[in-house]
């Protein structure tokens, strides 16, 4: 059975369901079918912690599903702007999992992760598929992935 490992930039898949389709993902059903594919060894979500009910409640589901669940602090600065990205985490992670799976499988629409998606099957013969919302995920990603899967109506809440 093919081995899977699973990444998500939560913050991503939120913000482009929510601006393309005014919805959100369904990592439920995501997970339902990705079980289908193969054998999940590992499944992470990289968030951002508020320290809101309805944040840790989206959290929890998440560990009930079968991810793992890593937060950074949500930072705001004094010019209002904020930070809390996870690109270098997601990268580390993907770098040191890729070599015990068969394919790597990131729900991201960032264009920083082709060099990434180049990296694993150069190095480690690993394939990748990525999931993004069609029009939001950046071509470069698409291009670098083995595979790519359009977040649409049968992934959506």
């Amino acid at each position: 059975m093919k081995k899977i490992a699973v990444f998500v930039d939560v913050q991503n898949i939120y913000y482009t369901c929510r601006q393309a389709y005014g919805r959100q993902f369904n990592y439920r059903r995501f997970w339902q079918q990705l079980l289908h594919q193969g054998d999940i060894v590992q499944a992470t979500a990289y968030a951002i912690d508020r320290a809101d009910d309805q944040q840790r409640k989206f959290q929890d589901a998440l560990r009930h599903i079968g991810f793992q669940v890593k937060l950074k602090p949500f930072i705001q600065r004094a010019d209002g702007s904020a930070k809390g990205d996870w690109d270098v985490g997601i990268t580390i992670d993907v770098l040191q999992q890729a070599e015990n799976v068969d394919e790597i499988v990131l729900l991201s629409g960032d264009g920083d992760f082709d060099l990434l998606l180049q990296a694993i099957r150069q190095r480690f013969d690993c394939r990748s598929t990525v999931y993004g919302v069609p029009g939001l995920t950046a071509h470069a990603l698409i291009n670098s992935a083995d595979h790519y899967e359009k977040i649409e109506e049968s992934l959506l809440c």
